[in-house]
């Protein structure tokens, strides 16, 4: 038995509750693979449940993504052997730690083409854009497309993916000194949200076409107003809610904005089981190494200063993604 450092809250709170400690590791047990983590992914979602917005049983890790390789391996896995470089994004919470036992069917092999830093930085965002632009809409050549928060990690992802399967990709962000990684991530061109005016700004930016699909993780402050930029029996993806819960939405209003379909997807749903989450994530390496999904690294935060890192994006300090160091 081995030790491991891994980040842990007791109570719901500030960046302060974050708390590494070290604690025993067991050998992996039946079905499980024990990795050595070489790269942790953040997501805005660590922040939610953090607070304890989206609550977890308490003490609790966090992180929901990482990258590593296979140290050992428990009884019943035969897909994956010592010394495999992997990832996941749906193990469970506790991503926060440099050593971990994970069920070995929530893993996946990393090509070659794919480092671990970009696995770890791009797999549950890269997955989120999977499925949102292969099932929630299939983007054809042509459609116009608005993505809100196109500066952040998913919305980078989103856009360059979009515009690459032929789409035109109009972007919002939240601060003006975003503005050049959304047009640097293929938006036609990009949206201040802090201006009262934004779908106005808008509707100017495309000659009065409004969207196919709008996509929106910023929630509580733009999705009623998302419905305004949504073309007749276009759709409205609600998929995050960075300035809080989308508010309620009376059906009856979907109908007098334009037989507008609206939905709120997640990524688990459409991963939930280990043949559709591989496949899934054979797409978005081919995509990767076609070079149409890359990762740009904001910045990187060793795990021991975890607080920091939360602090950073919670201030949205940084563009692109933000990635942990074990």
């Amino acid at each position: 038995m081995s030790s491991r450092r891994h980040v842990v809250i007791t109570q719901f709170g500030p960046p302060e509750v974050l708390t590494l400690t070290t604690e025993a590791l067991p050998e992996p047990g039946a079905n499980e693979a024990q990795l050595r983590q070489t790269a942790i992914g953040f997501n805005f979602i660590d922040v939610y449940q953090r607070k304890g917005a989206y609550p977890l049983p308490l003490p609790t890790g966090l992180g929901f993504e990482a990258a590593g390789v296979v140290e050992a391996v428990g009884s019943g896995v035969s897909d994956l052997q010592v010394g495999d470089r992997v990832a996941y994004m749906n193990a469970g919470v506790g991503a926060y730690a440099d050593w971990r036992n994970v069920p070995a069917d929530r893993l996946v092999r990393l090509p070659d083409s794919v480092s671990d830093e970009a696995a770890a930085s791009l797999l549950f965002k890269g997955m989120t854009a999977q499925y949102l632009l292969r099932k929630t809409h299939a983007v054809q050549p042509g459609d116009l497309l608005l993505v809100h928060s196109a500066a952040g990690g998913v919305g980078q992802i989103l856009t360059r993916w979009a515009a690459a399967l032929g789409a035109t990709v109009i972007g919002t962000t939240g601060s003006p000194h975003k503005r050049e990684a959304a047009l640097a991530a293929g938006c036609e061109a990009v949206i201040d949200l802090t201006d009262a005016a934004w779908p106005q700004a808008f509707l100017e930016a495309t000659g009065g076409r409004k969207a196919r699909v709008v996509y929106d993780a910023v929630g509580k402050d733009t999705l009623i107003r998302s419905l305004d930029c949504a073309a007749p029996f276009g759709l409205v993806v609600s998929y995050g809610g960075a300035s809080g819960p989308a508010p309620a939405i009376e059906p009856e209003l979907l109908n007098k904005k334009g037989c507008l379909f609206l939905t709120r997807p997640s990524v688990f749903p459409h991963n939930a089981d280990v043949r559709t989450f591989r496949a899934n994530a054979a797409d978005l390496f081919d995509a990767i190494g076609k070079g149409h999904v890359r990762v740009d690294i904001g910045e990187r935060f060793p795990l021991d200063r975890i607080a920091a890192a939360h602090a950073a994006a919670e201030a949205r300090r940084i563009v692109g993604a933000l990635l942990i160091t074990p």
